[in-house]
């Protein structure tokens, strides 16, 4: 019998077996917040990632891409308040710095350890803060919240979740966490995800599946259509639940896969939903299209757009808008196939305005949650993308974000 079931877990990363982590205040972020965290696997890890597109890396980017050459990882040491970027040839000194340290005190080889910032850029590390508080990192099995609430910079909320899925008669757990308020857009963002698994999993596999459920997830969120030097997604399997390895041919890939998706879907809407300054969620559902790339293109670029952005956060049903982001997306359109909706209202249906109760419709954009659906008529392809509204408060913590 196989199986698959989602749940929101409290421990995320320490949800599978085998996994430690702990996090402690070292005083980089200066406000007494856990800033210095930990994930460790007992065994060693087949690991996959990707990494920000961005031609100008953060030097624990290039240090981490370095360590994962032969697909192999055992912990994460990560910062928040300080992102070790755009600091010349001392950042790369300070990540090593930071694998050194961490694989001494876990007694790893360096190249097993993986190194994570996110923060500020352009600072040094403030390596003397960072090397005082390390020893105190105490790991447990349930020391899941306590990284995922180190790794936040302006989140207000850590972003945990957990997948349990069983093949024959094992039970195998995918957990994760989440950072990312501000500087989010498709092809990573500002964002740092971990995520682990007590399964088996063979390396090529791991990595299709991460990328797979990136192209679904993570790469289907905006918040303000800027992206960081920092971006980190990372997947370790340590194969604690036994079982044999899982890879492309197995009778398990497909609920590994699902499992991956789901664990990567929950936390890529909780970054939407908690960024910075946001009051709502949009949800962006682009149908009938012609291919895939068409239909994840419409949604992001709806998702993204600054008009429909500002519309939803004043309630302002303006579908017209909607219809705009979508012809500047690239994706074929036709004026006379589309419909579209709003919070489940009919307003453009096959190229011709439907008529509404404007008010009414308003007080329903008036919710945590505003659902936008798109039919382009002349396809069968389907994406979702996830946005939130613009707003004064998004403004005012990026104006005063380093002062």
């Amino acid at each position: 019998m196989s199986e698959l079931t989602l749940t929101v877990s409290t421990e995320g990363v320490t949800s599978p077996q085998g996994f430690l982590a702990g996090a402690v205040s070292s005083g980089i972020r200066g406000d007494g917040s856990p800033d210095l965290a930990l994930l460790y696997s007992e065994r060693p890890c087949t690991a996959a990632a990707l990494f920000t597109t961005s031609t100008l890396k953060a030097a624990s980017v290039l240090l981490s891409q370095r360590h994962l050459a032969d697909g192999r990882a055992q912990a994460v040491i990560v910062n928040s308040g300080c992102a070790n970027a755009y600091v010349g040839e001392q950042g790369g000194r300070d990540a090593e710095e930071m694998a050194r340290l961490a694989a001494s005190q876990l007694r790893l080889a360096v190249s097993d350890v993986v190194v994570a910032s996110t923060g500020v850029t352009g600072r040094l590390m403030p390596m003397e803060k960072l090397r005082a508080a390390l020893p105190a990192i105490a790991l447990d099995r349930g020391g899941g919240e306590q990284f995922a609430r180190a790794i936040m910079t302006t989140d207000r909320v850590p972003k945990q979740a957990s997948v349990a899925f069983s093949t024959g008669e094992r039970e195998y757990r995918v957990g994760g966490c989440a950072k990312g308020a501000g500087m989010i857009h498709p092809n990573l963002a500002t964002m740092l995800a971990f995520l682990t698994t007590d399964a088996p999993v063979e390396g090529a596999f791991l990595q299709r599946t991460l990328r797979e459920a990136a192209d679904v997830s993570f790469n289907m969120v905006s918040v303000d259509g800027d992206t960081s030097p920092s971006d980190t997604l990372l997947i370790m399997a340590n194969g604690a639940a036994g079982g044999s390895m899982i890879d492309e041919g197995d009778e398990g890939a497909p609920l590994f896969r699902g499992a991956v998706e789901a664990v990567c879907m929950a936390l890529a809407k909780g970054l939407a939903r908690d960024a910075e300054g946001a009051t709502k969620l949009i949800e962006v559902e682009v149908e009938g299209a012609l291919t895939p790339t068409d239909a994840r293109a419409a949604a992001r670029t709806v998702a993204g757009s600054p008009l429909l952005k500002s519309a939803v956060h004043g309630n302002d049903p303006n579908w017209g808008r909607v219809l705009a982001a979508v012809a500047r997306s690239g994706a074929t359109a036709r004026e006379e196939t589309a419909s579209l909706f709003w919070q489940g209202v009919c307003v453009f249906e096959r190229g011709r305005p439907v008529p509404y109760d404007k008010g009414t419709l308003s007080a329903a954009t008036n919710e945590s949650e505003v659902r936008i659906r798109v039919d382009l008529g002349i396809g069968e392809a389907r994406a979702v993308a996830w946005g939130c509204d613009l707003t004064e408060e998004y403004v005012r913590i990026n104006a005063e974000y380093t002062t």
